[in-house]
């Protein structure tokens, strides 16, 4: 295995990770299609022999194609003066210094390729030191991003950001030493990295989706994704239109991807989904409506999460073509 994550209620305690395995908690109880809370594990394999390490707070493992790495950081930490005095907030600073903690650590191993980034923050859409903590992140993020030499638009990462109850930035990713992935935006929105100064000081840095070679495979990722056309959100209120607008876009990246690699033949059905719900009792409706579009078979697991727009009621993110193992459990 390259990395698990063990997404818990608040009280519960997480599977048992193996020795040296990169692992975290995150405080994200799992859903039944009742909307009943339990735990779930997100397994991460691969093949040949593998390395793993901490290196300054990032936990990892790696063959000699892809690495799997995960840092958690409190952000109450970088409460103090000098980063006052920087002008930044604690978890503006702990957002950057996880991601430069990150890059660091590939361009010691010469991983020079992020494949995907998972963004774990508490009280995502609550207000601390003037600003809404999402906008926070995304600035963390963007310094990050540009102290390390990094794009902040154009070809970025895949990546979704999503909010839970309590805890730590918890950050997770996979990174490549092969062909760089092609980042691919969605025909129906506007890219992320040029939203509006409406939706925060600086824009999320992310792309929509993207797809890498890893051997002879192509693996398609694809990012958090929303009931939003062009910039704005749409069908507020409305957790079935809302679910309907998200599979319009999934259906709309799916093509895209097929367009950058055509020999991939990547369909919906085939796709590993997870799905972050805003109100569990909500899960029995957006899952009818998972399966009538995906059929019997798609792979699905529903978590309780605070989407990044407090309109929006659901959140869709789903992989193909890399192993991905979900255990869900009571």
């Amino acid at each position: 295995m390259l990395g698990t994550i063990s997404f818990t209620p608040r009280g519960q305690n997480p599977a048992p990770a193996m020795e040296n395995l990169p692992f975290a908690q995150v405080l994200m109880p799992a859903l039944d299609l009742n909307g009943e809370v339990g735990s779930a594990c997100e397994v991460w394999s691969g093949k040949g022999s593998f390395t793993y390490g901490l290196r300054k707070g990032v936990r990892y493992g790696h063959n000699d194609e892809i690495l799997f790495g995960a840092i958690q950081l409190d952000d109450a930490q970088f409460d103090n003066a000098s980063v006052r005095a920087a002008g930044k907030t604690p978890l503006q600073q702990a957002s950057e210094t996880a991601y430069l903690e990150i890059f660091g650590l590939l361009d010691a191993l010469q991983f020079p390729h992020i494949l995907r980034f998972w963004n774990y923050i508490a009280n995502i859409t609550g207000e601390s030191h003037g600003l809404e903590r999402y906008r926070q992140f995304n600035m963390g993020r963007q310094d990050g991003f540009l102290a390390s030499g990094r794009k902040v638009m154009g070809s970025v990462p895949a990546a979704s950001a999503v909010g839970y109850e309590q805890g730590p930035l918890t950050i997770y990713f996979l990174a490549g030493r092969g062909e760089a992935p092609v980042a691919i935006e969605n025909p129906r929105q506007v890219s992320a990295y040029k939203y509006p100064q409406e939706y925060g000081p600086r824009s999320p840095t992310f792309s929509r989706a993207s797809v890498a070679r890893l051997g002879d495979d192509n693996v398609l990722f694809l990012s958090g994704t929303a009931s939003i056309v062009g910039h704005r959100s749409m069908h507020v209120g409305d957790v079935l239109a809302q679910t309907r607008e998200t599979l319009a876009n999934i259906t709309a990246m799916v093509g895209e991807a097929n367009r950058v690699a055509p020999d991939a033949e990547f369909s919906l059905g085939d796709l590993c989904y997870k799905v972050y719900v805003r109100h569990p009792k909500d899960v029995p409706a957006i899952h009818g409506e998972l399966r009538r579009a995906l059929g019997e078979s798609a792979r699905l697991m529903f978590l309780k999460a605070d989407i990044c727009r407090q309109d929006l009621l659901v959140e869709v993110e789903a992989t193909a073509g890399h192993p991905l193992e979900f255990a869900i459990g009571k």
